[in-house]
C-alpha cells in the first residue's frame, strides 16, 4: 500500500491562499480520483501543503478493500486528526458501514467521530463541497489557470514521464471475496471522446507510459451498449478493442507506451493480441485470474473457468509470441482442498504466468464468502501461499534468465549523474512499482548519458531475483 503526500509552489506574495494537507492511499484507480481532487483545488487557488500541521484542513484518500487497508486507512486519519485537527475523509473506507451505523462513512465516524466530512470514491465534488464550507476558496476559479497541470488531464501525481488513465468507474461483478461493488457501484464507462483526449494530453506533456486502468478493462463500453462516440470529428465505438486501437495510434505519433491493466480473460480480448504483435500497443496484460481450478472460481463467481483460461493463454502467445501476463491469485479460499489447490500449482507450471502474485485468504467485512462453508485455518492459507509463491517465482525467474544476452528497450526512471553512475529503469514486461525492474549499468561509452523519462537500448547481462541487469549500448 502506498503513501504519498504532495508539495506544490508557495502562495502568491502578499496574498497567502489556503493550504490543504493531502494524502492518497490505495490502488492506481484511488489515484486518479485524488489527482482529480487536486486540479480542482489548484484550479481554485488553494494550494498544498507538505506537512499536517502546515495545513487549514487535511483531506485522506482511503483505502477499504482488505484488512491491512482499512487499519492504514484509519490510522492515517487518525494521524492527520492529531496533528492538524481537520479532516475530510474520502476514497474506499468512505462507502463503509459501521457496526451500529448503517450509513455509508459509518465505520469512519465510529472510529473518528471529529471528521468534518465523508464521502466515498470518485466523488470530487462532494470533497469540493466540504472543503468550501471549512476553507473558503480564495479566488474566481473561472478566470484562474492551474499550475502542474497536464492541459485538460490536469494535475498528475506520477512522476513526468508516466501516468494512469482511468477508462471506467466501477464494476458488474460481484465476485464473493470483493466488497468494491458496494463502494465503487456498478460499470460506468467514461465517454470514449474524453477518454482519447485526456490521453493525447498526457502523451503532449511528455508522458512516454501510459497505464490504461480501471476496474474491469475488459468490459468498457458494455453498460452503454458498445455506443458510437465522437473524437476529433470521427465516429468511435465505446469498446475496448477501439479504445485501445487509438491508444496504440495516439502512442506511436508519440514514441510512447500503452500499457493495459485489470483485463479480464473475456474472449473479445483476443482481438486485442494483433496490436500487440505489431507493436501498437505494448505486449503486456494484466489479467486478475484468482484461481485456476473451476470449482474454486464458481464459488469465487469469477466470469471465466480455468480451463478456457488456460486455453486463452496459449492462444495469446500463438498470436503474440512477446506476450508478459501478469496475475494475482488467492490461496486459501474457502472449501478449496488439497487437490484444488494443486490444481491451481499445476496450472501456474504449465501456464508459465511470467509475474505473478498471490494472497492468504482474508476475510474482508461485507463480502459475501464470509458466508461460505469450509473456511481454512489460517496458517493453512499462509502455507498454500508460500508454495504458490515458490512455484512462481522458479517461473518468473527461470523467464527472466531466458532474457539474458537480449537488447532490450528500456524506460528511464531515474539516471543521477545523467547516468553517469548508472541508473534504474523498466522494459515493457515492468509496469511500475509491482513488477521489476532493470539497474543500468554505468555506460562504457563517456559519451553516453540517460534521461529520467526516455528510453535507451540496454543488453541484458544479469538476471537478481526479480530484476536484470543491463548495460547500456
Amino acid at each position: 500500500m502506498e503513501t504519498t503526500t504532495y508539495d506544490t509552489a508557495a502562495a502568491k506574495i502578499g496574498n497567502p491562499a489556503p493550504k490543504i494537507g493531502f494524502v492518497s492511499l490505495g490502488c492506481p484507480k484511488a489515484l486518479t480520483d485524488s489527482e482529480l481532487i487536486l486540479t480542482q483545488l489548484r484550479a481554485e487557488g488553494y494550494e498544498t501543503s507538505k506537512t499536517f500541521a502546515g495545513a487549514d484542513l487535511v483531506i485522506v484518500n482511503t483505502c477499504g478493500f482488505i484488512d491491512d487497508a482499512v487499519k492504514e486507512s484509519l490510522d492515517t486519519i487518525g494521524e492527520a486528526l492529531a496533528e492538524n485537527g481537520k479532516v475530510i475523509v474520502t476514497g474506499c473506507l468512505g462507502a463503509k458501514a459501521g457496526a451500529s451505523s448503517p450509513d455509508a462513512g459509518g465505520l469512519v465516524r465510529e472510529m473518528h467521530p471529529s471528521v468534518l466530512a465523508v464521502t466515498g470514491p470518485h466523488a470530487t465534488q462532494e470533497v469540493m463541497d466540504a472543503v468550501h464550507t471549512h476553507v473558503p476558496k480564495p479566488h474566481d476559479p473561472f478566470i484562474d489557470l492551474v499550475p502542474e497541470a497536464r492541459g485538460i488531464a490536469g494535475i498528475k501525481l506520477t512522476p513526468k514521464h508516466f501516468a494512469y488513465l482511468k477508462i471506467s468507474e466501477g464494476c458488474n461483478h460481484r465476485c464473493t471475496f470483493c466488497i468494491i461493488p458496494s463502494m465503487r457501484g456498478d460499470l460506468v464507462s467514461r465517454p470514449i471522446g474524453d477518454v482519447l483526449s485526456e490521453a493525447r494530453a498526457l502523451f503532449e506533456s511528455g508522458v512516454k507510459e501510459l497505464l490504461v486502468v480501471s476496474q474491469d478493462t475488459s468490459a468498457y463500453g458494455v453498460d452503454v451498449k458498445y455506443r458510437m462516440g465522437f473524437w476529433d470529428g470521427k465516429p468511435v465505438k465505446t469498446r475496448m478493442y477501439d479504445l485501445v486501437a487509438q491508444l496504440g495510434e495516439l502512442a506511436r505519433q508519440h514514441g510512447a507506451w500503452v500499457r493495459l491493466h485489470y483485463v479480464y480473460p473475456y474472449p473479445h480480448v483476443d482481438e486485442v493480441l494483433p496490436l500487440m504483435a505489431e507493436g501498437l500497443v505494448l505486449p503486456y496484460l494484466d489479467v486478475p485470474l484468482q484461481h485456476a481450478h473451476p470449482e474454486v472460481l464458481k464459488r469465487m463467481k469469477r466470469p471465466a473457468s480455468g480451463e478456457k483460461n488456460m486455453e486463452r493463454i496459449l492462444r495469446w502467445r500463438e498470436t503474440c509470441p512477446e506476450i508478459v501476463i501478469r496475475s494475482t491469485f488467492i490461496a486459501g479460499f474457502p472449501g478449496e482442498t488439497e487437490e484444488q489447490f494443486q490444481y491451481l500449482l499445476d496450472f501456474m507450471a504449465e501456464a508459465r504466468i511470467d509475474r505473478a502474485g498471490c494472497f492468504a485468504y482474508s476475510p474482508v467485512e461485507g463480502a459475501t464468502a464470509n458466508e461460505l462453508d469450509g473456511a481454512l485455518p489460517q496458517e493453512v492459507r499462509e502455507e498454500r501461499r508460500a508454495r504458490f509463491m515458490a512455484v512462481a517465482e522458479q517461473v518468473s525467474a527461470e523467464k527472466l534468465r531466458s532474457r539474458i544476452g537480449a537488447n532490450m528497450q528500456v524506460l528511464v526512471d531515474s539516471a543521477p549523474a545523467l547516468g553517469r553512475k548508472g541508473g534504474v529503469g523498466r522494459t515493457y514486461a515492468d509496469a511500475p512499482e509491482i513488477d521489476g525492474t532493470v539497474r543500468i549499468l554505468p555506460p562504457e561509452k563517456a559519451s553516453k548519458i540517460l534521461k529520467v523519462g526516455e528510453f535507451t537500448r540496454v543488453r541484458i547481462v544479469a538476471a537478481e531475483g526479480h530484476d536484470l541487469v543491463g548495460m547500456p549500448i
